[in-house]
């Protein structure tokens, strides 16, 4: 027999549905939301809005007032316990003097991994937890990810013709998919922490690698072009092919280079970083010492962007969780470009395997989510 009701059920859905609407505001923080109920009734909600703006228990006890003593308070995510940026949400309740708090899970961050229930309890709150977790946990992937393992999640988008094409021979590409697509497009950049691409992308392309607001579409009325977090654009650039008139600098925010050598001589703008990363085995740069210098950065949530060979070279290293492919109902031909470079598969035995999560129809095309599998 379930330890929760039907209403608690309710509640938590809300919750959850509130910590959504967080989705391309917060990270690297968590997504959350917080429903406070008394009587049968929401006295207060909230969900976390940005990095270092007030958690979601600090929003709903706003609007609960007086009404959060007795009251029972519903968190996607156990009340953190510590001072950050933000004081403990635990001790936030507490003073509030609530009588139940039911978390979806318990937080993953090692600061708090227990003990904001704890201190709930201590203080004679009663608490519970585990009610949707999985929901809860499908909010944040990147976050949960780096607290368990201290590994980003990282996603990977291609885009195909139906035969599995990318460009013509000669290197037309524009467009192979339709506008809803392009739009999802912006929509996973939005959510991300970072964006990583290749400098022959960059120059290929022109690209500016940015969240364009006017293309979000219907997300454009929920959000304004302010509240929209820029990710982080990481470009690697292993032959020095980047100039700084490209239009990837047009753009003040921020830019990390890496190389497998500084360029000095050339002058970035202030916003523009750059690393070194060589591989000892090949004259390009170390991909998976990029993916942990991200992660110890806090950018838990990384978005591939890039060309047949770098996405290869990821998907080949292992380095990549979620496959997000976009196919165009079109037939391009042999000879053109295909969809991944990976050069070391060369048995039917060692290709890479994955798990279906989702397939949609974006408009005229197709999306696939994929997990990658272990082999």
């Amino acid at each position: 027999m379930s330890k929760f009701s039907a209403q608690d059920y309710q509640y938590m859905t809300r919750a959850i549905k509130l910590a959504k609407r967080g989705h391309f505001t917060t990270s690297p923080n968590p997504r959350v939301g917080c429903v406070i109920v008394k009587d049968g009734k929401i006295v207060g909600e909230g969900f976390h809005q940005k990095a270092g703006e007030p958690h979601a228990e600090v929003y709903a006890l706003r609007m609960a007032g007086a009404n959060a003593e007795g009251a029972t308070a519903y968190v996607t995510l156990e009340p953190c316990s510590h001072f950050g940026r933000t004081p403990p949400c635990a001790q936030a309740l507490t003073d509030a003097k609530v009588a139940k708090v039911v978390a979806s899970m318990v937080d993953p961050n090692p600061k708090v991994a227990g003990r904001g229930l704890t201190m709930l309890a201590d203080a004679g709150i009663e608490v519970a937890d585990g009610l949707l977790e999985q929901e809860a946990r499908a909010l944040n992937p990147g976050f949960i990810q780096l607290m368990e393992t201290k590994r980003a999640y990282v996603r990977c988008k291609l885009a195909a013709s139906l035969d599995g094409q990318t460009a013509m021979a000669l290197g037309e590409s524009k467009w192979i998919t339709e506008s809803a697509a392009r739009r999802d497009v912006q929509r996973l950049r939005a959510q991300s922490c970072a964006i990583i691409s290749s400098a022959k992308t960059v120059v290929t392309d022109n690209a500016k690698l940015t969240v364009r607001h006017s293309e979000l579409g219907d997300l454009a009325n929920d959000y304004s072009e302010d509240a929209l977090r820029q990710p982080v654009r990481v470009i690697i650039d292993s032959k020095g092919r980047l100039t700084p008139d490209l239009a990837l600098f047009s753009a003040p925010f921020p830019i990390l280079i890496v190389t497998v050598k500084l360029e000095k001589s050339l002058q970035w703008p202030h916003f523009v970083e750059q690393i070194e990363l060589p591989n000892e085995n090949s004259d390009g740069v170390n991909l998976d010492a990029l993916i942990s210098y991200l992660s110890e950065k806090g950018l838990n949530d990384l978005f591939i962007e890039a060309g047949a060979g770098l996405a290869g070279a990821f998907i080949e290293q292992n380095l990549v969780d979620e496959l997000i492919l976009y196919q165009a109902p079109k037939l391009m031909g042999q000879g053109n470009k295909g969809l991944v470079s990976m050069p070391n598969i060369e048995r039917l035995a060692d290709a890479k395997k994955l798990k279906l999560k989702q397939v949609t129809q974006v408009g005229n095309d197709i999306k696939v989510v994929a997990a990658f599998t272990e082999n």
